[in-house]
């Protein structure tokens, strides 16, 4: 059984900390946290709904893809699709050039 707890810590207001979400609480029974694993980096976010991660590290809403477990997501699954302990996510941005 997953418990969340509040975070009681006060957000950094006007600061952006690119890595860094602000999930204070998803345990496992044993209170080890839940992970994903995106970008290659170990995050708390087990819990969280795919669309509310990308907003919430300001990725852009076009120009991204996301794979999950080495399956691509279409856009229309971002906003339903919560984060599971175990999760490997790729995001990739798209960057254009000449």
């Amino acid at each position: 059984m997953r418990n969340h707890l509040e975070c009681r810590e006060k957000p950094h207001e006007g600061v952006h900390h690119h890595g860094c979400i602000s999930l204070c609480g998803f345990f496992d029974e044993e209170g080890g946290v839940i992970m994903v694993r995106i970008n290659g980096k170990d995050e708390a976010a087990a819990g969280m709904v795919l669309q509310e991660y990308l907003e919430q590290q300001q990725y852009p809403k076009d120009g991204i893809a996301v794979e999950c477990n080495e399956r691509m997501l279409p856009k229309s699954a971002y906003g339903s699709y919560v984060l599971k302990d175990g999760d490997v996510v790729e995001i990739v941005s798209f960057v254009g050039g000449g």
